[in-house]
């Protein structure tokens, strides 16, 4: 089983350039799930889910779809505003001279996966929620400290996949060593399609499920720090490209239990290599939708 989607619904070049007019905000999960039957929620990196907000999301989806749930960044080490916590838990942490907060208290944290994870809930009741996406900052490298902090994490997060994604290339430079770690304590390793010389390709499986995330391999935005992902992302694979990586999928297929190929190079494009059913005459087109499409027209 080969699941296609994307990193988002809600990006920016999505309703620019995907969604057609008349489409309104709160019909376009609907349109997506019409058309992909898997996605992932990246809102809920920037700030702890709503649960009312995933009830509708778990409402809104059909029976098999599945949504993976991006980690909220203090779950990964990352430094978030002070206002993206709760309020009560303000008085529990203390924020930098630019209002972040970056080392909170294992308690903080802990209590922080508790409040994900329960806003979760109305998916999980669903049968449609999919792993949680634990993507690390660039800094965390392979040693004692960064296996410990997994290890904590996986316990926080028992009952739900683990899905982990590393962002420096030491991970990738001798890997046999994380990935036998990611399996002895079952956890997904996320294979990550990215500028080779930034991110080294390094495509394994560490439990029943294979899990692929396409970044782009746009170099020179890359390190851009602009805050937006249509830049940063900016990339359109290839069918060239395309026809490489479902060779790869089908290899995967052979021994997963399921194979999730996600788009995350969220910018706008030219259409010329797009086929002409897909750009539908339009002058630029959403990457990661119309790459997902393709691709799954190649599976």
């Amino acid at each position: 089983m080969i699941r296609v989607g994307t990193c988002s619904w809600a990006d920016e070049s999505f309703s620019k350039a995907w969604y057609p007019k008349g489409v309104k905000s709160g019909e376009r999960l609907g349109f997506y799930a019409d058309r992909f039957d898997v996605v992932e929620a990246n809102s809920t990196f920037y700030r702890l889910p709503d649960e009312e907000l995933v009830a509708r999301w778990a409402r809104l989806l059909p029976d098999g779809f599945v949504m993976h749930v991006k980690a909220f960044g203090l779950m990964t080490r990352h430094p978030v505003r002070l206002e993206a916590l709760p309020e009560d838990l303000h008085g529990e942490v203390e924020a930098d001279e630019r209002g972040r907060v970056d080392r909170p208290s294992r308690e903080v944290r802990g209590e922080v996966f508790r409040r994900f994870l329960a806003a979760l809930e109305p998916l999980r009741e669903a049968g449609k929620l999919g792993g949680i996406l634990m993507q690390f900052p660039p800094y965390v490298v392979p040693k004692p400290r960064s296996y410990e902090y997994l290890e904590w994490a996986r316990e926080q997060l028992d009952g739900h996949e683990m899905l982990v994604e590393f962002r420096h290339k030491a991970w990738f430079e001798e890997p046999a060593e994380p990935l036998a770690f990611l399996e002895e304590h079952d956890m997904t390793y996320v294979t990550v399609d990215a500028p080779p010389d930034v991110i080294p390709l390094v495509v394994a499986r560490t439990s029943g499920t294979a899990y692929v995330r396409f970044h782009g391999r746009n170099r020179a935005t890359w390190f851009k720090r602009t805050g937006s992902t249509a830049e940063r992302f900016d990339y359109l694979y290839s069918p060239t490209q395309l026809e490489e990586w479902a060779g790869t999928l089908r290899e995967l297929d052979r021994d997963a239990q399921v194979v999730y190929a996600m788009f995350n190079n969220n910018g706008r494009s030219g259409a010329g290599e797009v086929p002409d059913d897909l750009s539908g005459g339009l002058a630029e087109v959403a990457q990661a939708p119309t790459n997902a499409a393709m691709l799954k027209a190649l599976l």
